[in-house]
C-alpha cells in the first residue's frame, strides 16, 4: 500500500490512529496520500463499480438469508414469503438478484479494459491472477445462488453442471457424490450451496483486499500503458478520482434501479418461477446470462469430457495473458490490428452467448443462410481458443506499434494544447 503521512487534528483519533491507524491506511489506499496517473479514463471507474455491487450483494444477501429457508420443501415458499409478507422483501430480492448481473457486467467490462489497455503486462501479473481468482470465485458464488430459489431452473441447471463433474476420470463420480451430499440433486445439496453461496463473498472480499494491495505496489496501469516518470505524470487519488468514481456510481445506480424498479425479471428465466419438480424437464436447460459464452463451449464440444475441458480452459486461460502477449507495448491504443482483433473476439464472446440461449437444433438466419446454433457455438469456439492460443502471441510479437510517448504529463499537455 501507499505509505501516508496522515496526521489527524483530533486528539482522540490521532491517538487511536498511532496505535490502529486505520485512518492512515485508508488515506494511503484510496486518499490524497495515494497518487495516481493523472490521464486515467472512465474505463477505470469499473473496478470501485465492482466493489460498490460486492457490499450491496453482501449486505441484502445478510438481509435475505434471515428470512430463507434452505429445504427442499420450504425454500421455493420462503422465497414468495420473502417477496409478499417481508417489509421490502421485493426490493430487497430484486436488488440481490439485479445486482448480481450488474455485478457481472461490470466485471466483464473491467476484464475488457484489462486486455485493451494490457493490464496483465508486467509488473502487474498478479494484480491480473487475484482478478481472474475473483472471477472464479464469482462464477461459482452466483451458480450456487441461482439453485437457491428452487424453481424449475434452479434444480435441473443444477443437476446439469453438477453431473458435469462425472467426466473427470476416476474421481469426477466422488466430486458428483460429494456436491449432491447423495445420489441426486436434493435438500444436502441445497444445504450446502447455501451455506457456500453465504460463505464465498466473505471469501471474495479477502481475495479484493490483496487485489488492492497488489494494485498499490506498483501502482495504476493507464490508457497509454507507459511507465510513470515522476511526480509530474500524477495527481492525488483523492478528490480527483474519487469525484470522478462518485460520477460514474451515479451513473451507474441509475441503471441499477432501471432493472429494479422497472424490468425486475427481464434478466432472469420465467421457468424458475415454478417450483422445482424433478419429474418434469423443462425443453430447454439454460444457466443465467452471463454464463452463455460458457455453456455454448460445453456444448460445442461433442465429447462429455472434452466439452468440461473446453468450458473451464475458456476461463482459466486468462492466467496465461502475461506471457501469451510478446508486445513492447501494452496499450491497444498503439496497436491497431490487435486492437480489431480484440473487438471481433469481444462480438465473438457476445455470439457463444447467443448460441448458449438457444437449443443446439436452434435454425440462425445469416444472410440467407440457415446455420445450426451448434455449428455456429463450434465456430465461435474455434475462434475463441484461436485468439489467445495464436492470434494474440503471433500479432503482438509481429505488429509493430505506433509510436508511444515520451511521458504521461506529455500526452495529456499535447491533447489539452490540441482542444485549446
Amino acid at each position: 500500500m501507499a505509505s501516508s503521512t496522515y496526521e489527524p487534528k483530533n486528539r482522540f483519533i490521532k491517538a487511536v490512529n498511532q496505535q490502529l491507524p486505520i485512518l492512515s491506511l485508508i488515506h494511503g489506499a484510496v486518499g490524497a496520500g495515494y497518487r495516481a496517473p493523472k490521464n486515467l479514463n472512465y474505463w477505470w471507474n469499473f473496478g470501485s463499480l465492482a466493489g460498490v455491487c460486492l457490499v450491496v450483494q453482501i449486505i441484502t444477501g445478510i438481509v435475505l438469508a434471515m428470512h430463507y429457508t434452505p429445504h427442499t420443501s420450504l425454500a421455493f415458499a420462503s422465497v414468495e414469503h420473502i417477496m409478499r409478507d417481508v417489509n421490502y422483501g421485493w426490493l430487497l430480492r430484486y436488488i440481490h438478484a439485479n445486482g448480481a448481473s450488474m455485478f457481472f457486467i461490470v466485471v466483464y467490462v473491467h476484464i475488457f479494459r484489462g486486455l485493451f489497455f494490457g493490464s496483465y503486462r508486467n509488473p502487474r501479473e498478479v494484480l491480473w491472477f487475484l482478478g481472474v481468482i475473483i472471477y472464479l470465485l464469482m462464477m461459482a458464488t452466483g451458480f450456487m445462488g441461482y439453485v437457491l430459489p428452487w424453481g424449475q431452473m434452479s434444480f435441473w441447471g443444477a443437476t446439469v453442471i453438477t453431473n458435469l463433474f462425472s467426466a473427470i476420470p476416476v474421481v469426477g463420480d466422488s466430486i458428483v457424490a460429494w456436491l449432491w451430499g447423495g445420489f441426486s440433486v436434493d435438500n444436502p445439496t441445497l444445504n450446502r450451496f447455501f451455506s457456500l453461496h453465504y460463505l464465498l463473498p466473505f471469501v471474495i472480499v479477502g481475495v479484493v483486499i490483496l487485489h488492492i494491495w497488489a494494485l498499490h505496489i506498483p501502482g495504476s496501469n493507464n490508457p497509454l500503458g507507459i511507465d510513470v516518470k515522476g511526480p509530474q505524470d500524477q495527481v492525488p487519488f483523492h478528490p480527483y478520482y474519487t469525484a470522478k468514481d462518485a460520477f460514474g456510481i451515479g451513473v451507474f445506480l441509475l441503471l441499477f434501479a432501471f432493472f429494479v424498479f422497472y424490468a425486475p425479471n427481464y434478466l432472469g428465466h420465467p421457468d424458475n418461477y415454478t417450483e422445482a419438480n424433478p419429474m418434469v424437464t423443462p425443453p430447454h436447460i439454460v444457466p443465467e446470462w452471463y454464463y452463455l459464452p460458457f455453456y455454448a463451449i460445453l456444448r460445442a464440444i461433442p465429447d462429455k469430457l472434452g466439452g468440461v475441458i473446453a468450458m473451464f480452459s475458456a476461463i482459466l486461460i486468462l492466467f496465461a495473458m502475461p506471457w501469451l502477449d510478446g508486445s513492447p507495448a501494452r496499450s491497444a491504443r498503439f496497436r491497431p490490428i490487435y486492437r480489431m482483433l480484440l473487438w471481433v473476439f469481444v462480438a465473438d464472446t457476445f455470439l457463444l452467448g447467443y448460441v448458449g440461449a438457444h437449443a443446439p437444433d436452434y435454425i440462425v438466419h445469416i444472410g440467407g443462410v440457415e446455420i445450426p446454433c451448434l455449428i455456429l457455438g463450434q465456430a465461435a469456439t474455434a475462434f475463441y481458443f484461436l485468439f489467445f492460443l495464436v492470434i494474440v502471441p503471433v500479432v503482438s510479437r509481429w505488429e509493430t506499434p505506433l509510436p508511444l510517448p515520451k511521458s504521461i504529463n506529455e500526452a495529456v499537455l499535447k491533447k489539452s494544447a490540441a482542444k485549446a
